[in-house]
C-alpha cells in the first residue's frame, strides 16, 4: 500500500485504483432498495442513516427507481468481501449481504467534501474474528451508549461486539428466571449513594437488532467461576465459606468465588446460562476463567470431596473441569464457549476458543494444540491502558501508544502454517475501572481502535505506517463529523474529558 494513497480510507482496502473525477452528490442521493427481501431497506436504510449523520444537510431518499447508489449480490470466498465502484454518475456495492454493509461503511468514511472519488475498489478481511470489548460492570452505560460502540465497530469495518455482563461490582443482565440479580447483584454502593443498572431482556433484544443491521456478532460474557461477588451478595450459598457478601465497591480480584464442590451452583448456572443462550442467537458464550483465586477451594470440603471423586489433582484441574461442565452444557444448548487464557491451566476444555491477553503465548500455545484462539494482549489491545506517558493522561497500569497497536501483528514468528489458521483474529478490550463516562471512553478507544482496525482487516503486506498517518489526518474529521470523541495523536492534551 502506497504511503501517498489519497483517499483517507481506515482500514486500508485489499486493492483501491484510482479514476479521474468525482461523483458529486446533488441535495437529494437516492439510495437502491437491495434484491433481496430480507435487506428492504436494510442496508439502504443503514447507509442513509450513517450518510445523514455525517453530512447534515444530506437528505436520503430509498428507491427502487434509477438509484444513484446501487446493491448487487455477488458470491466471493470471504462473506465481508465487497467490491465498491464509485463512477462520475453513481456507486455500485456488490458483495453478499453483509459485504454490502462493509462496503457501506467504506462509502461513508470516504464520502469528501464534494462527494466521492472516482475509484474501484476491491476488498476483503484478513482476521474473521475483529473485536472490540466493553466492561459495563465496572461503569454502567446506557442502550443508546452501546449502540454508538457498535456504529464504531462496523464503520471499522469490524465484526464483533464483546460484551462483559458480569463482575464483582455489578451484574447487568435481567434474567426472568432469577429476579435477585437485577434487584440486588446490579447494584453497589458508590460513596454512599445506590449506583448501578441492569439491561432488561427487551434492551438486549434492541441491541442485538441493532448489531444484526450492521452485521456484527455479540458475544455475551458470564464470568465464572471467579469475579461473582456480585452473585454471591444475592446468593451466598454459592460460595464456599457462606458470606455475608456485598457487591464489590472496589476493583481487584477477590478470594471469594463460586464453590466448585456444590451442586447447587451449577444449577444457578446452567439456569443462567440457558437463559442466555436463549436470548443471544450468536456461535459463543464467553465464560471467563480469568483471575480466579484457589484458597478458598483449598480450603473448602466440598470442593475438596469434588477433587476426589473427579479424580483431580490440584485446584487448577478443578477449574478446568468446572469450565468443562459449563462448556458441555452450553454445547448441548448448540454454543460454543470462548475464556480468558487461564482455562489452559488444568487443561484446556474440550472445543474451548482461548482468547489470549497475558501476552501472546496462550493463543501461541492454544493454536499448536489444534485449538481457536483469538489475540488480544495487554500490550498492544488494552485501551484501558494510558495512551501516553504524560502525567496528566487518564487510563490505567500500563502505557499504549498508537504505533504499538498498529505495528502489532496477531501472527507471531513461531507459528507454524497450520497454527496460524487457528487464530479466529484479534481484540481489543476496554475495562471501566477509570473511564466514568462516555465521552472519556471514546477518547480512550479512539483513534487506536482505527489502528486496530487495519491490524484485524488489511493485509500485512498493505499496511504502512506512514501511509497511516496520512490518512488518520483526514479520518479523524470523518469521527468528528459523525459525533465521536477523540484524542488527537499529534496535540497537546493538557484537559481531559470527563
Amino acid at each position: 500500500m502506497s504511503s501517498n494513497l489519497k483517499p483517507a480510507l481506515i482500514p486500508a482496502p485489499e486493492s483501491y485504483e484510482q479514476g479521474e473525477g468525482i461523483f458529486h452528490i446533488q441535495t437529494t442521493l437516492r439510495i437502491g432498495i437491495p434484491p433481496s427481501n430480507s435487506q428492504r431497506p436494510g442496508v439502504a436504510g443503514l447507509l442513509a442513516d450513517w450518510l445523514q449523520r455525517r453530512t447534515k444537510n444530506l437528505r436520503c431518499e430509498i428507491t427502487d427507481t434509477e438509484p444513484d447508489v446501487q446493491f448487487q449480490l455477488e458470491s466471493n470466498d470471504s462473506p465481508e468481501a465487497y467490491r465498491l465502484e464509485i463512477t462520475p454518475s453513481g456507486v455500485l456495492i456488490a458483495g453478499s449481504e453483509t459485504g454490502w454493509v462493509r462496503g457501506a461503511a467504506a462509502l461513508t468514511v470516504l464520502l469528501g467534501d464534494e462527494g466521492w472519488p472516482v475509484c474501484k475498489i476491491q476488498d476483503a478481511p484478513r482476521f474473521r474474528w475483529r473485536g472490540m470489548h466493553l466492561d459495563v460492570c465496572r461503569h454502567f452505560f446506557p442502550v443508546r451508549q452501546v449502540k454508538r460502540l457498535i456504529d464504531l465497530i462496523a464503520l471499522h469495518r469490524m465484526n464483533v461486539f464483546h460484551w462483559h455482563l458480569t463482575d464483582d461490582q455489578g451484574w447487568r443482565l435481567a434474567l426472568d428466571s432469577i429476579p435477585q440479580l437485577a434487584q440486588i447483584s446490579a447494584w453497589r454502593d458508590r460513596d454512599g449513594e445506590r449506583y448501578g443498572g441492569y439491561y432488561t431482556k427487551e434492551d438486549v433484544r434492541e441491541i442485538l437488532d441493532y448489531a444484526e443491521a450492521r452485521k456484527v456478532l455479540v458475544v455475551p460474557e458470564i464470568e465464572m467461576p471467579g469475579h461473582a461477588r456480585a452473585v454471591l451478595a444475592a446468593f451466598p450459598e454459592l460460595s464456599c465459606a457462606g458470606g455475608p457478601f456485598e457487591v464489590a465497591n472496589t476493583c481487584g480480584i477477590f478470594e471469594d468465588v463460586y464453590c466448585a464442590g456444590k451442586e447447587k451452583t451449577f444449577e444457578f448456572l446452567e439456569k443462567v446460562l440457558a437463559e442466555v443462550a436463549q436470548l443471544f442467537p450468536g456461535r459463543f458464550v464467553h465464560v471467563g476463567g480469568d483471575e480466579c483465586p484457589k484458597t478458598r477451594w483449598k480450603e473448602c470440603p466440598d470442593c475438596q470431596r469434588r477433587m476426589k471423586e473427579q479424580g483431580l489433582q490440584n485446584a487448577e484441574e478443578l477449574q478446568s473441569w468446572f469450565i468443562t461442565r459449563a462448556g458441555k452444557f452450553l454445547k448441548a444448548l448448540g454454543k460454543d464457549i470462548i475464556g480468558w487464557d487461564e482455562i489452559l491451566e488444568g487443561g484446556i476444555p474440550p472445543g474451548a476458543v482461548v482468547m489470549s491477553w497475558r501476552g501472546v503465548e496462550g493463543g501461541v500455545a492454544t493454536a499448536k494444540m489444534g485449538h481457536e484462539a483469538i489475540m488480544s494482549p495487554t500490550g498492544a489491545c488494552y485501551f484501558d491502558y494510558k495512551n501516553s506517558t504524560e502525567p496528566e493522561e487518564p487510563g490505567n497500569l500500563g502505557v499504549i501508544p498508537l504505533d504499538a497497536v498498529y505495528n502489532y501483528d496477531p501472527l507471531t514468528k513461531d507459528l507454524d502454517e497450520d497454527s496460524k489458521s487457528k487464530i479466529l483474529g484479534v481484540q481489543a478490550n476496554i475495562w471501566t475501572e477509570r473511564i466514568p463516562t462516555w465521552k472519556l471512553l471514546e477518547y480512550m478507544i479512539l483513534p487506536r481502535m482505527c489502528a486496530l482496525s487495519e491490524v484485524a482487516w488489511s493485509q500485512q503486506e498493505h499496511k504502512n505506517w506512514d501511509c497511516f498517518q496520512n490518512r488518520l489526518e483526514a479520518h479523524l474529521i470523518f469521527i468528528k463529523q459523525m459525533g465521536f470523541t477523540y484524542r488527537h495523536p499529534l496535540r497537546d492534551h493538557r484537559e481531559f474529558p470527563l
